[in-house]
């Protein structure tokens, strides 16, 4: 008997596991155009959906990605989004965009992730050498140079970036595995959380003086999105 319930209890465990990597939630209907107003609502995973009969050509609709964004910030870069938030239509579909823009040599989207997940990028202007860092523990490193027409794909949760080292502005496209796929940007969440982490505790994790820690914490971390 104590057999059994043990093959019960992996066959639930392998079920879950197989909804736990799945990116977003399965749609059961056409589409679920989401509802921004939460007044007397309560938080789910996702948002609340309108009534199809009410939906309309502009909840599926954006404009305007093919605009030069603005790149004269500390990093050299700006990504658009265009997640659930821009197209309240993505809503349940488990899939976004974005258009990022850098400057001559010396662009970057620094090093972060995305939790919810998986980006592939293609390159339509410039030169981007990019990169991510496998899981501990064994940290491997896979880059390449990108330009026109080339295509990389970053994992699901892993840290990422992209440079751009070309002497003119680079341009990429970025499809995502999730209608809000998040982004932790590695120096902002460490240095620039609000509160701080107490300094002790980055003394000893990265192995650094504690008035080079209070110096990066005192910096204003740009946020490019």
């Amino acid at each position: 008997m104590k057999g059994a319930h043990f093959l019960l209890a992996i066959s639930l465990l392998a079920l879950a596991s197989s909804f736990a990597y799945a990116s977003d939630p399965s749609p059961l209907q056409d589409f679920c155009i989401a509802i921004n107003d939460t007044k007397d609502s309560v938080f789910v995973n996702g948002k609340f959906c309108k009534d199809p009969k009410l939906a309309k050509a502009e909840d599926f609709f954006f404009s305007g990605l093919n605009i030069p964004r603005n790149t004269s910030n500390p990093v050299g870069s700006t990504v658009t989004q265009v997640n659930v938030a821009q197209i309240l239509g993505l809503n349940t579909l488990g899939i976004s965009l974005a258009r990022l823009d850098f400057a001559p040599y010396g662009g970057l989207n620094p090093p972060h992730t995305h939790p919810r997940a998986t980006e592939i990028l293609v390159v339509v202007e410039g030169t981007l050498y990019v990169g991510f860092v496998t899981s501990n523990p064994d940290n491997r490193l896979f880059t390449k140079v990108l330009y026109p027409g080339d295509v990389f794909v970053f994992p699901v949760g892993l840290i990422h970036f992209q440079f751009n080292v070309g002497k003119t502005n680079a341009v990429a496209f970025a499809a995502f595995s999730s209608q809000n796929p998040g982004v932790i940007t590695i120096a902002n969440a460490v240095f620039g959380s609000n509160p701080p982490i107490n300094p002790d505790v980055l003394v000893k994790a990265f192995q650094l003086d504690k008035n080079v820690v209070k110096n990066l914490q005192s910096k204003f971390w740009w946020a490019n999105n």
